[in-house]
């Protein structure tokens, strides 16, 4: 569908010329007698998503290959079928994803702060962890009386008794040799320490030297004993010295072979304890770890550290990523992608004032560990509202490998207690984003092009056919049996894809945005079943939209009370001079209101040019801004004068004390300046919408049927029999999709939408008088508007230059 637009001879030269659209040129409808089922229930349901073959080609590809950086952004709207379509392909490729493999973190007897990371075959860890608890029962509990075994005392005994038999052969001779010499072996204790000490003997008793001298003197010991004695005990105390070297070598053998025998059984019952987990878990990874535990449990017994309680900790395993029965691929939707829950995250025990404890245990896995092997699913805005989290998922995907690290605030006050050691991830991320996420991300980050290098790109619009009008009834079908919804008739579906057709406001398009659409069947339905119907019918469907609207109007409706007592002042009928409607939109969720917006432009001599109010208050945006200059750009355009354009003028959009910014006005402000600048008036029952470029060509601009729909509402509030119309580019007249009841009074000849072109048109259909052409001699034709802003260009100029210009 296109815009009707004749015209005989030269473009602008006639007003009368430019017809209004026809009534079926502003409305797109669907018949429902073409339509070739009576209901959904006659309709088979669509499955998967609609509309979007080119995005599907992509991230099939994109899931199926495996090469570095192949990560997914699919761009589009919400509301397009997006997630629907990746959850639906990852059903399909699920078989082509790489194995997954299970993580868990263990206790790093050399590195106590660094947990060592350990990587079974899918579905391991949990029969691994399990395997030792059990181990760690054991050594909690039972590792002591193992150690008691019979045979073990009987080895010891073996030991002591050899012992003692070394002693015997080296200690009894040498006391009898000190028997024979009148000396005995006592042992003395000095400070702590207890050494041997020789001493004399009587009567086979030891006493003192003290005593012994007293004995000699009373004449109770011999002078042959006491010189036996005091000659003997220099050449005893000598050989003393060597005997202790001797016991004490034999001792020290004792306590070797002691410590070898405890370290023979401790090594043996530990073995064989963990010779089954070895035997079932038989990585080598793994077995150097098993290694390492053994050790650690000798070192313990061998050396006389007794296990404190907690110390089994140390031989349990954390499992931080399995996949036990679960699919081949892990699916990960993160709707809340922190740092935290991105990596994981390190509890922390408080045990005293200010002293935090953690371990191994301690470790959570975040959502990149739980998608190893398979897919992450993340809204690329929520990543970046996130502080450090985009960050972090680029250092991540760089790398290959994941890094624990401890979230932060956990603690305000706590050291870093670990660093877990990294883990090697396989992992394809699917990021979800519209346009203007993927543009900023591919223009201010580096890494972004080299790891996101799948888009699938999602249209917004599917075509307006007999192809797209099924795809439309099998998406509501599908809806209606999921939901339980009653089943839709074809008026129903009818209306519904008219109400597409209005949403994409794109020639022949249909919108894919079927969440919204998806929302109104259901309010359908629901306003159905109120009344009692078993099915839906287009009424239903055009209450529901009714009241969707209604629900977010509220600033719409305090627009129109204000225009309608007078606070926002409105002309809609008779003409001025320097003032035109024009047209603007505001956003209420996802509706779209229009209203009416009063432009006005004055002009007298001087040199300072046309003025933006707005840009000087500071309230313009850079697209209307842009377009203000395009404006002065087209002026020039026009009137192509053989002087300096020397005149001030100011253009103001009236009442209007917020933002605004685009170029949808442009059109609308170079009609109203060259009004105020000819003194020639425009219709104000005329609104106008549409951007210029520099050589007065009227542009497509957005929300056409709002601001049409918007000037509709305003004429009547004012003035029910007001006449009025609209001016629109002649390049939107095939997205109209205006409310029946404007197209029912344009029907009626009481309100008229125009498409026209250029500006030549519409100054012709505000003016009604021909704006003129240029001729061959360069100049506009005598009473033509054009001509008259020539001549009146030229008469500021005069003024501000104050000097009179020779003729001829």
């Amino acid at each position: 569908m296109s815009a009707t637009h004749r015209s005989s001879g030269k473009s602008g030269d006639h007003a009368g010329t430019i017809r209004p659209l026809a009534p079926e040129q502003l409305r797109w409808i669907c018949p429902p007698e073409h339509l070739p089922f009576q209901s959904t229930a006659d309709v088979a349901p669509v499955a998967g998503v609609v509309g979007q073959d080119p995005a599907v080609d992509a991230l099939r590809f994109g899931l199926e290959t495996n090469a570095y950086g192949q990560n997914i952004f699919v761009r589009g709207l919400v509301g397009t079928g997006r997630l629907t379509l990746v959850r639906s392909m990852l059903e399909e490729v699920r078989l082509s994803c790489p194995r997954t493999r299970d993580h868990c973190y263990v206790y790093n007897f050399a590195q106590p702060d660094r947990p060592r990371a350990l990587t079974l075959p899918r579905g391991q860890a949990r029969d691994f962890r399990r395997r030792m608890d059990g181990f760690a029962d054991f050594i909690r509990d039972d590792l002591g009386s193992a150690l008691s075994s019979e045979a073990f005392r009987h080895r010891q005994s073996a030991l002591e008794r050899e012992t003692q038999r070394q002693l015997d052969e080296i200690v009894q001779p040498f006391m009898q040799a000190l028997s024979a010499a009148g000396l005995t072996m006592v042992s003395v204790g000095i400070g702590a320490a207890v050494q041997p000490a020789i001493v004399p003997a009587v009567d086979g008793k030891p006493v003192s030297f003290d005593e012994f001298e007293r004995l000699r003197a009373a004449g109770k010991i011999s002078p042959m004993q006491y010189s036996t004695v005091r000659e003997r005990l220099p050449i005893h105390e000598k050989q003393l010295e060597q005997i202790a070297a001797r016991v004490n070598e034999v001792r020290r053998r004792l306590a070797d072979a002691s410590r070898a025998l405890l370290d023979e059984f401790t090594r043996h019952t530990v073995t064989q304890q963990l010779s089954e987990i070895r035997a079932v878990h038989s990585s080598p990874a793994v077995g150097r770890y098993l290694d390492e535990v053994i050790n650690d449990v000798v070192d313990h017994i061998v050396h006389g550290r007794p296990f404190a309680p907690g110390d089994d900790r140390r031989y349990r395993v954390n499992v931080v990523s399995d996949n036990p029965g679960a699919p081949e691929c892990p699916i990960i939707i993160e709707n809340s992608p922190t740092i935290s829950n991105l990596l994981g995250t390190i509890d922390y025990e408080v045990v005293g004032a200010g002293v935090v404890r953690s371990d191994h245990l301690s470790i959570r896995p975040g959502s990149l560990l739980r998608a190893d092997g398979g897919y992450l699913i993340l809204e690329a805005r929520d990543v970046l509202n996130e502080l450090g989290a985009w960050k972090i998922l680029v250092r991540t995907l760089r790398a290959g490998r994941l890094e624990v690290t401890p979230p932060e605030m956990a603690y305000p006050f706590a050291p870093i207690l670990l660093k877990p050691e990294p883990i090697e991830l396989n992992i394809k991320v699917i990021l979800l984003g519209d346009a203007s996420t993927f543009y900023l991300l591919d223009s201010f980050d580096p890494d972004f092009p080299h790891l996101f290098k799948v888009l699938a790109d999602f249209d917004s619009v599917l075509e307006r056919n007999a192809d797209g009008i099924r795809q439309y009834a099998g998406v509501v079908a599908k809806i209606s049996r999921d939901e339980g919804l009653p089943p839709f008739d074809r008026t129903a579906i009818a209306a519904l894809t008219e109400h597409g057709a209005r949403i994409a406001a794109r020639e022949g398009k249909l919108t894919t945005r079927f969440g919204r659409l998806a929302d109104i069947a259901r309010e359908a339905a629901f306003i159905a079943r109120k009344a009692g119907r078993e099915r839906v019918e287009g009424g239903d469907v055009v209450e529901s939209v009714r009241r969707t609207r209604a629900r977010a109007d509220l600033p719409s409706r305090t627009f129109r009370e204000m225009v309608a007592k007078g606070l926002i002042r409105i002309q809609v009928e008779g003409s001025a001079v320097g003032q035109i409607n024009g047209l603007a939109v505001l956003q209420a969720g996802n509706l779209t209101y229009g209203f009416p917006a009063r432009i006005t432009a004055t002009i007298g001599a001087g040199t300072a040019g046309v003025i933006n109010i707005e840009g000087a208050a500071e309230l313009s945006g850079s697209m209307h801004t842009k377009g203000f200059y395009i404006l002065g750009g087209c002026l020039r355009h026009l009137l192509r004068t053989d002087h300096p354009l020397a005149f001030d003028a100011s253009i103001a959009f009236e009442q209007s004390y917020g933002g605004i910014d685009g170029d949808s006005a442009s059109g609308a402000e170079i009609c109203c300046l060259l009004s105020a600048l000819t003194d020639v008036p425009l219709r104000q029952d005329l609104a106008m919408t549409g951007a210029i470029d520099q050589h007065g060509h009227i542009l497509a601009v957005g929300g056409v049927n709002e601001k049409v729909e918007g000037f509709f509402d305003s004429c009547r509030d004012l003035k029910p029999s007001c006449g009025g119309g609209v001016i629109i580019p002649a390049a939107n007249a095939g997205d109209l999709m205006l409310r029946p009841d404007v197209v029912d009074a344009c029907r009626a000849g009481q309100f008229q939408v125009y498409a026209v072109a250029t500006v030549h048109e519409a100054l012709a259909l505000l003016t009604g008088r021909p704006t003129g052409e240029r001729g061959s001699d360069g100049q506009y034709p005598e009473g033509t508007l054009l001509h008259l802003a020539v001549a009146r260009a030229r008469e500021y100029w005069r003024k501000a230059a104050q000097t009179p210009i020779r003729e001829g």
